[in-house]
């Protein structure tokens, strides 16, 4: 064997030693302290982490089966184990009260005249002990409670058992009742609830007792090597009922504390794991063999329904005609008892048209036993059209970064380019090369917008939001929109504007609102007609936390395969486009924690197609007075 193994095994021996070694205050009262046999030791606690407040753990070695089927018991029980104990103490003091008066009225029926004294002292205790047993209490008596000799509880119980069963003793000393043996109710009760010291302390007062009487029995003319004898061994068995209850009390209290700190984490650990997968964006469904769906987390519940969420867990995935191909899906795992790792694409079809599909990928839990079939499932579900859109997102990325690269070494030749043409066209007197050269011109100046646009969506650094008036910038946007292309405002105006009464903040820039918004007019203006009212720009509040800004036209509706286009780059269906804009207002909404999207309204509605903006609601801290629209 190799030194590591066997140093490995000599620490672990060593441990256990720790372990075994009896401490002070090892007894139910100990585990429920600070003492040693109740903590973790420091390599073990480098391994394990336990909150601060959660009960200490027993280091020891303990039957995990027999764990697993009591853990529950302990803690779901309403009264800690120690209470439990003292209330068994308590029910079986008051039986013994009984049992004692009942002996002395035996006693006489039978002839035998019962002591005078040890009648009294058996009613007096019977009465003591019943009392107590029915006394109402108003909380759970603590094991600091009986720590105390001279507590209320500790007087109460074993105190009162001491007097009265030493008196009984004493009292009678040639009775035919033996009232020794009753000794042992105190003694153990002693060494199972209270401190060691303090048990140990107990046997020694009942051993001392035993020696006084049989001294006393000795000197009234009894045997005393033999009376000695008999009190000696009854002393050396309470001393050793004594510890064996210590033993028992502490082990049954490590295994409650380990049980308590391991069900709370165990909990905590539940809801950590609940958290996570209600969280998650992946479906996730855990189904059986019957097709029934045993849990289902808020993501995969959307997934299952054309629109809003299904019903929650458990339901049946059978009977459900667009879920036809998921349930074959699930026969097929279970037949296969395995599924590619990629997954597989599943189709939902909800109504003709709006078909889902799924990427599905399928993992099984496993028995213990190695021939046992499967019996559950777990589906993971992702929404094929959101993996399509991360991976072209990606791309877009990608393709940013490097545009960005590429546009910034373009401007240094581009502007050598410009002052070139310039020079030429100073000495130029031909038309025909000064139309050449304005050609030149203006495609220089084309590129140097394409530069500046992509320049504009490049990375750089983030800067500090701060909240604007949406309500005072958009009115301003669109006054000056609407004199550089000539439209007049007013009830007859193409333009047609919705702003709410009061100033509302939001958190973006002046500058790049602005810019987001002549485009999405302009592409409005493009497309739309010349009626009045032809464009319908709208600002309001939908909550404390979003606003909402609409153009809507009533222009020609897009075509879905020009829709699915419309924000990536330099894609445009205009010859001379250069397809930034759209994908341009994207970026700069996602430097603010804003979103743009396109929808075609309904049928019917003559204004199709909407453009909308979801901006994040921001207090205004210095609010200016709102610019007014004017004719």
């Amino acid at each position: 064997m190799s030194d590591v193994p066997r140093g490995r095994e000599r620490r672990v021996n060593d441990r256990r030693g720790q372990r075994r070694a009896p401490t002070a205050d090892e007894s139910w009262f100990g585990a429920f302290g600070s003492a040693e046999d109740t903590q973790i030791s420091p390599e073990e606690g480098a391994a394990t982490k336990v909150p601060k407040d959660a009960a200490p753990t027993s280091s020891s070695t303990l039957d995990s089966r027999l764990f697993s089927r009591q853990a529950e018991r302990i803690v779901s029980a309403g009264q800690t184990a120690f209470d439990r104990i003292y209330r068994t103490f308590i029910g079986a003091r008051a039986a013994l009260g009984v049992a004692l008066v009942l002996a002395q009225a035996v006693t006489g029926l039978f002839g035998a005249r019962p002591s005078l004294e040890a009648a009294l002292v058996s009613v007096a205790y019977g009465a003591l002990a019943l009392s107590l047993w029915l006394l109402p209490r108003k909380k759970p008596i603590e094991p600091k409670a009986l720590a105390r000799v001279f507590g209320g509880p500790w007087l109460a119980t074993i105190g009162v058992d001491l007097v009265a069963f030493s008196a009984l003793h004493m009292l009678t000393p040639g009775a035919s009742l033996n009232y020794v043996a009753l000794l042992v109710l105190p003694v153990l009760m002693a060494g199972v609830l209270t401190p060691r010291p303090l048990a140990l302390a107990t046997s020694a007062v009942v051993a001392m007792m035993l020696l006084v009487t049989a001294w006393l029995g000795a000197a009234g003319g009894g045997s005393m090597t033999q009376l000695l004898t008999q009190a000696a061994l009854a002393g050396s068995g309470f001393f050793v009922i004594t510890v064996l209850a210590g033993e028992l009390a502490g082990r049954l209290a490590r295994e409650e504390l380990s049980a308590r700190g391991n069900m709370e984490m165990a909990r905590q650990q539940a809801a950590l794991n609940r958290l996570v997968i209600e969280e998650m964006q992946d479906g996730i469904l855990v189904v059986d063999r019957r097709g029934r769906v045993r849990a289902a987390n808020p993501s995969a519940r959307r997934l299952l329904a054309p629109s809003g969420m299904s019903r929650p867990a458990p339901f049946q995935l059978r009977g459900v005609e667009a879920w036809t191909g998921l349930v074959r899906t699930v026969e097929q795992a279970f037949i296969e008892s395995s599924w590619p790792e990629e997954g597989r694409d599943v189709t939902l079809e909800f109504e003709p048209g709006s078909n889902r599909t799924l990427r599905v990928r399928v993992r099984f839990t496993r028995h213990r036993a190695a021939q046992a079939s499967e019996d559950f499932c777990v589906l993971f579900l992702e929404d094929v059209r959101n993996m399509q859109a991360r991976s072209r997102q990606e791309k877009l990325a990608a393709m940013g970064r490097v545009s960005a690269g590429i546009a910034h070494e373009i401007r240094n030749p581009l502007a050598a380019i410009a002052q070139a043409n310039a020079l030429l066209a100073e000495d130029a007197t031909d038309p025909g090369q000064r139309q050449l050269m304005q050609m030149v011109a203006d495609n220089v100046d084309r590129l140097k917008r394409i530069v500046d646009d992509v320049m504009e969506v490049a990375p750089g650094q983030m800067q500090e939001v701060h909240a604007i008036d949406a309500t005072a910038q958009v009115a301003a946007v669109c006054s000056d929109w609407a004199r550089s292309v000539g439209l007049k405002l007013g009830d007859q105006s193409v333009l047609r504007v919705d702003l709410p009464p009061q100033p509302l903040g939001v958190a973006f820039d002046a500058e790049h609102l602005r810019r987001v918004l002549v485009n999405l007019l302009d592409n409005a203006r493009r497309h739309a007609s010349s009626a009045p009212g032809a464009i319908q720009l709208r600002l309001e509040s939908r909550d404390d936390a979003r606003a909402f800004l609409s153009v809507a036209s009533d222009g020609a509706p897009i075509p879905p395969e020009v829709e699915r286009y419309l924000f990536e780059p330099f894609f445009s269906t205009r010859s001379r486009g250069t397809g930034l804009g759209l994908y341009i207002c994207r970026e700069l909404c996602e430097r603010y924690g804003a979103s743009i999207d396109y929808r075609a309204r309904a049928a019917g509605d003559p204004h199709c197609n909407e453009f909308f903006v979801v901006m994040r609601r921001m207090p205004l801290t210095d609010t200016e007075a709102r610019l007014q629209l004017t004719s």
